[in-house]
């Protein structure tokens, strides 16, 4: 291996992180039971939408990473200069209500992956909560990136539980290249959530906060693109294997399914005790890397807003509102899965909403700072780029729109597609 190639081989492996941990992390526990549910109830039919969405998230990833590693600031920090002060403030507040909502939804994943194998919550959680925060407090970045990827490796079951269940790899292709569509509301709900769950807002902040914390420049950003390339490349392969998974077994055998202990507890006299393991393991994987990033993002976020101290590597008295917050959000999500009489799938059902809410506003202020040649220079997105980022922002505002609708007015939907005449 010639000296240039090292060199550039030694670059790559440095710049990498943010986009892969990133992209992984929007596989979390709700998103691995949209996935899951997605494939039970229409089989391979939203194939075509996982493989759109997963070209829409590079776009988004490319476009946060790119704004950093230029700027070398994060989204909710440029948001505030660019847009003002009550931006920010909507920005954070909806952000952290969001996360802390998908929060508990991570940890309601570790405790059902444990569950599976027969360990209670009340011991699950409070473990799992005490060693995230106390890795994220007591390492710094590129040690804590290091337990990241780590977890990235557990989605590979997904992989693995998708290929033993032996699918009709002809009608899967096809399946994926040709486009599927039912005016029914609840194909609508499912296609949207699919799309939510693979794109988020917090993926954003997150992704640009991790560039500029890792110090990655816009001379290095080549490898930092790659990065973020693969990782939305793992992400749409990781939920197209849930999907065929579910799809080969229970859609075909007409069983239907809320989460993702549901899944695996039936693909197990289906598929095999072996895919139900590696089903639960893929969930335990998904719901502790989330669990790490999502506080994190929130942290950032909130901290880039206001001007406060942030960074993994800082110590705690020199940034007490970055860790303070990751503390409280851990905290309080924890104790919350714990609670008898909560309803996560509420929870999960506000989230929902909220993110749907604060989607759009947060790619059209991506999209309008990475065409600012004040900002971004010689960086800033080409006409076509920038025409395709607003041809999937409207699209995402449109579908946005339509499951706000669905979810505070059920019929309303069915008939705007009577109206229409499709259905």
């Amino acid at each position: 291996m010639s000296k240039r190639i090292r060199t550039k081989l030694t670059l790559l492996l440095a710049a990498m992180g943010p986009g892969i941990v990133t992209a992984f992390a929007d596989n979390d526990a709700g998103g691995i039971t949209t996935y899951a549910a997605a494939g039970a109830k229409y089989g391979y039919g939203l194939l075509f939408i996982m493989l759109v969405s997963t070209v829409a998230l590079a776009i988004a990833q490319e476009i946060s990473a790119r704004t950093g590693a230029v700027t070398g600031r994060g989204l909710s920090d440029l948001i505030r200069e660019e847009y003002g002060v009550k931006w920010a403030f909507f920005a954070m507040l909806v952000l952290l209500v969001a996360n802390l909502g998908t929060t508990v939804s991570e940890f309601s994943g570790i405790a059902t992956s444990f569950e599976i194998f027969g360990v209670s919550k009340y011991l699950s959680v409070p473990a799992s909560a005490l060693l995230i925060w106390w890795l994220v407090i007591k390492a710094d970045y590129a040690k804590t990136e290091k337990i990241f990827f780590m977890l990235c490796v557990t989605f590979l079951s997904y992989v693995v539980a998708g290929i033993m269940v032996n699918p009709p790899w002809q009608t899967v292709v096809a399946a994926m290249v040709v486009p599927t569509f039912s005016p029914d509301a609840e194909f609508l709900l499912m296609a949207v959530g699919v799309i939510g769950t693979t794109i988020t807002p917090w993926g954003q902040f997150y992704v640009q906060a991790s560039v500029v914390d890792k110090g990655i420049t816009a001379k290095n950003y080549a490898y930092t693109r790659l990065d973020v390339l693969i990782g939305s490349f793992f992400t749409g392969l990781i939920a197209f294997f849930i999907i065929v998974a579910t799809a080969a077994t229970l859609y075909v055998n007409n069983i239907s399914i809320e989460t993702a202990k549901d899944a695996a507890v039936a693909l197990e006299p289906l598929a095999g005790r072996y895919a139900a393991m590696l089903f639960s393991f893929g969930l335990f994987g998904a719901s502790m890397l989330a669990a790490f990033v999502l506080p994190l993002s929130t942290a950032y976020a909130v901290c880039e807003a206001f001007g406060f101290e942030r960074g993994i590597s800082k110590e705690y008295k020199t940034a007490p509102v970055f860790f303070g917050l990751y503390s409280v959000i851990i905290f309080v999500s924890a104790c919350l899965v714990l609670l008898p009489g909560l309803s996560l799938y509420r929870v999960m059902l506000t989230t929902q909403v909220i993110n749907g809410v604060l989607l759009p506003p947060i790619l059209i202020f991506m999209v309008l700072i990475a065409g600012s040649k004040r900002l971004m220079g010689e960086y800033t997105n080409s006409r076509w780029y920038n025409a395709i980022a607003w041809l999937f922002t409207i699209t995402l505002i449109v579908l946005t729109i339509l499951l706000l609708a669905s979810v505070v007015a059920p019929g309303m939907v069915e008939q705007l597609f009577k109206l229409l005449g499709l259905s």
